[in-house]
């Protein structure tokens, strides 16, 4: 790949990178720095990749470090905590304001590994091959994750208490 292919990339798909970690990570600074190690390693990989394989590159590689960077945090908990009338406040906004709120809810309660797949897969508009060679998920695991994720979040979305 030459320099201007990697800076193709880099204008292609940094944004789609960062919007995908950011909205599994829920927290900017850490996405940023994902993204950038992953354009990082782009570079120094940059004789054997294809500009045609770049994106999926990407992807794989900011997905293994946004695991990683789970990992490690995990052992730290940190909850938001929030008081009873930022919830009211929060549930009394506009009805856009509200649904998205809700969704970001419904996404929060799966696990990483489900919240990843509908993002690469709803959001990102991957297939299932390019998301199990991303996430090192056979193509029938992906379908299967992907299926019970869509069950939790429609069972999440439908309940009484959060019907609009």
């Amino acid at each position: 790949m030459t320099e201007q292919a990697y800076n193709e990339c880099v204008d292609l798909y940094a944004d789609g990178v960062f919007r995908f970690i950011v909205k599994n990570l829920r927290h900017e600074e850490d996405a940023r720095d994902i993204v950038q190690t992953a354009f990082e390693k782009l570079w120094k990989n940059r004789e054997s990749v294809e500009y045609e394989k770049a994106k999926s590159f990407l992807f794989t590689v900011a997905y293994n470090q946004m695991i990683d960077h789970i990992r490690k945090n995990k052992r730290m908990t940190l909850k938001e905590s929030f008081s009873p009338e930022t919830k009211i406040q929060e549930r009394s906004g506009s009805s856009s304001q509200r649904t998205k709120q809700l969704l970001m809810e419904a996404l929060n309660r799966l696990n990483d590994t489900q919240r990843s797949l509908v993002m690469l897969k709803d959001y990102e508009g991957y297939s299932y091959e390019e998301i199990g060679k991303i996430t090192g998920l056979s193509e029938s695991q992906v379908k299967v994750y992907l299926h019970r994720a869509r069950v939790s979040l429609r069972n999440y979305l439908v309940s009484p208490e959060n019907v609009l």
